[in-house]
């Protein structure tokens, strides 16, 4: 019998009670993420296995007191007995904590302080401790001071274009109370200084106090490597960034056109929607925390969309496709939306994913890892396109997937074709410029282009 749900960032599924120390870790993990449940008595291949069932009060009892005397602040779990069939399941189930950041005392904050990316139990870093600190009390990074820069920091005239943009009244002289109430300055020991989302968006020289808030783009030359044909840093406000960087994916991306009535209709390979979304989640929804710029790769089948920081609040990976929403940062998400850039707020991957379904292109990929956020957008590519045509042009291609160059010997053995066929479509891959022929003879290697 198998356990209803797989591991996730809130399920942990164990054989048996783990020794050392694994749950306290694991519990306080949980609790400074979005909570979730360990169950004990399931194997790695999910089989409800059971444990004894002596002593399994005392057990209970143990797991309690440990987990509530091991960490600070202290965490009281819920533990109790699952009965599935015949066999006896062992849970221990917390809530998303509100005293942020609990630890192992122990070991101490500094060391101590544990949470869940996807499957892992990962130890958290100073960033990451300082950002649950900042959510328990309910702050929000980019409404801090810069206490580098002054007023004269901010483009006055960028403000009240952006002030003009709205669908509301139109302002003719900046005020304090119109800066303070957009969370573009704020006011410490009797003194203005300009927000973090003052200088990310209407800075002078943003990079000159946030050097890394910016976005690389690059174009490499087919599926793998670093040769890049171009490239770019998009620099300046968010809104400037996010234009450029959103024009540079637009232009490497392939056309087709049909005519209807008297127009000519221009499609990209890609949804645009699906582009503009994803750029704009990791323009607005990203870790300006953490020093280190956004980065976009463009390759012959995918574009990667690579942003800093991981999912806050109670959005994860397993749970996009339901239109949650929980802001980082508020004074950009809030600038965004009243300019029209956000329709609607928690709508981004529903966009992308409903986009590329329409579509009928593979789905995106969306990959949480240490302190960053990966997108995999596939690309329909003049690659994809011939692949489609041909079953056994698509197999050859996918050896690629594991070797960067293949032979004929290669094709036969692990494709079970003929000579004739794996030599005939070689040939044909090599003329239409999508394979490289290297060597002569039997020495005759296949490379992609």
């Amino acid at each position: 019998m198998k356990y209803p749900a797989e591991e996730s960032s809130t399920l942990e599924l164990k054989k048996a009670i783990p020794e050392n120390d694994q749950i306290v870790k694991t519990i306080i993990g949980f609790c400074n993420q979005k909570g979730g449940k360990l169950v004990i008595g399931v194997d790695s291949n999910g089989a409800i296995i059971g444990i004894p069932k002596n002593d399994i009060q005392k057990t209970m009892e143990y797991i309690n007191k440990s987990i509530f005397e091991s960490s600070s602040p202290a965490i009281i779990p819920l533990v109790y007995m699952q009965i599935i069939g015949d066999k006896s399941l062992l849970i221990i189930e917390v809530s998303s904590g509100m005293s942020k950041p609990y630890y192992r005392t122990s070991e101490g904050l500094d060391k101590g302080t544990y949470i869940r990316l996807g499957r892992s139990t990962l130890r958290a870093t100073a960033d990451i401790i300082q950002e649950l600190q900042w959510q328990s009390r309910g702050y929000s990074f980019d409404t801090m001071p810069v206490h580098r820069a002054d007023e004269h920091d901010l483009d006055d005239k960028k403000i009240l274009e952006f002030l003009n943009e709205r669908k509301t009244s139109k302002v003719q002289k900046l005020s304090h109370e119109i800066l303070t109430c957009y969370d573009i300055i704020t006011k410490e020991h009797a003194i203005s200084y300009p927000t973090v989302a003052g200088i990310l968006l209407f800075g002078r020289t943003p990079q000159r106090f946030f050097s890394e808030a910016m976005i690389i783009c690059s174009h490499f030359v087919g599926v793998s490597g670093r040769n890049a044909i171009a490239s770019i840093d998009c620099e300046g406000t968010l809104f400037e960034q996010f234009n450029t960087a959103y024009n540079f994916v637009l232009s490497k991306l392939e056309r087709s056109f049909t005519i209807q009535a008297p127009k000519r209709k221009e499609q990209l390979e890609i949804p645009q929607e699906a582009i503009r979304e994803i750029l704009l989640n990791a323009v607005i929804h990203r870790n300006y925390h953490i020093n280190g710029p956004t980065k976009v790769a463009i390759y012959d089948n995918r574009i990667e969309i690579f942003s800093p920081g991981t999912f806050p609040g109670p959005i994860s990976v397993e749970n996009l496709d339901l239109g949650l929403t929980y802001t980082r940062n508020k004074a950009i998400c809030k600038a965004f939306r009243e300019v029209g850039y956000i329709e609607k707020l928690g709508s981004g991957f529903l966009t992308l994913f409903s986009s590329y379904k329409k579509a009928k292109l593979s789905p995106p990929q969306i990959i949480e890892g240490t302190n960053y956020i990966k997108c995999i957008l596939p690309r329909r590519s003049f690659l994809t396109s011939y692949s489609q045509e041909s079953k056994n042009d698509q197999e050859i291609l996918n050896l690629f997937k594991i070797a960067e160059e293949i032979s004929i010997s290669d094709v036969i053995k692990i494709l079970k074709m003929t000579r004739a066929t794996a030599g005939r479509r070689l040939a044909d891959l090599t003329s239409r410029g999508i394979l490289v022929q290297a060597g002569k003879g039997r020495a005759v290697r296949y490379r992609k282009r």
